[in-house]
């Protein structure tokens, strides 16, 4: 090979590195300028007391922030009940209107109509952490697909006459309440919204503590949505 073609072919070379360099730094192509939606890589550790919902809200915003998107405006994916002198809010009402993107910039739903449908993209493959981690499921040890909502299907609150859901309004963390979580690693193998739900799937067993959680799957996770 010649002196002049081989620095052709070291100019194209250094020309493609940069391209795809600039391709890596744009939003929606996996960076932290575009990721709008996370599973939490941790709870804060006190089971479902979370510091209600302003302690979940800033839990999301301290990790985004972490993974260098902490100039946006973060929301935890969480309903609260009537109880208590608290009022109704619904986890589909404070997440903004989308679309929400994970770290490796795939779309998880383009609306909140689209992602309390049955076609969006919340999966095991796609519900990634933070840091673009898949969290274990079904089938891995430890399981932690049990995501807190205190949701219906639809991302509504459970009202003011059903029991506690929320354990507490996100207060608890001892043997009272339950909370009603959903499994990140939903299969769709059976038309059982319990089952099968993202968000809603069942109640928490023997109360609100991290033990309790983790006691059907879970570790006191939270959905993460960039809200504007």
């Amino acid at each position: 090979m010649d002196n002049s073609n081989h620095w052709r072919l070291r100019t194209l070379a250094a020309g493609l590195s940069i391209m795809l360099a600039a391709c890596a730094d744009m939003p929606g192509a996996g960076s932290a300028a575009g990721i709008s939606f996370f599973v939490t890589s941790a709870g804060p550790g006190k089971g479902a007391d979370l510091g209600g919902l302003a302690g979940a809200d800033q839990h999301c915003q301290t990790l985004a922030a972490t993974a260098g998107a902490g100039a946006k405006t973060w929301r935890a994916y969480l309903s609260t009940q009537a109880k208590d002198g608290a009022a109704t809010v619904n986890a589909r009402d404070r997440i903004g209107k989308g679309p929400w993107q994970n770290a490796k910039g795939e779309v998880i739903a383009r609306d909140v109509d689209a992602l309390h449908a049955s076609g969006n993209n919340l999966t095991k493959q796609t519900a990634l952490t933070e840091k673009g981690q898949v969290v274990s499921g079904r089938g891995d040890t430890p399981n932690r697909h049990d995501i807190l909502t205190g949701s219906r299907t639809d991302g509504t609150a459970f009202g003011p006459g059903d029991p506690d859901m929320t354990c507490g309004n996100w207060t608890r963390s001892g043997a009272e309440g339950v909370a009603v979580v959903g499994h990140h690693d939903r299969t769709g193998l059976t038309p059982d919204p319990w089952s099968t739900s993202w968000n809603s799937s069942h109640q928490s067993r023997g109360g609100c503590s991290q033990p309790a959680l983790r006691g059907t799957g879970g570790d006191g996770l939270l959905y993460c949505f960039a809200a504007n």
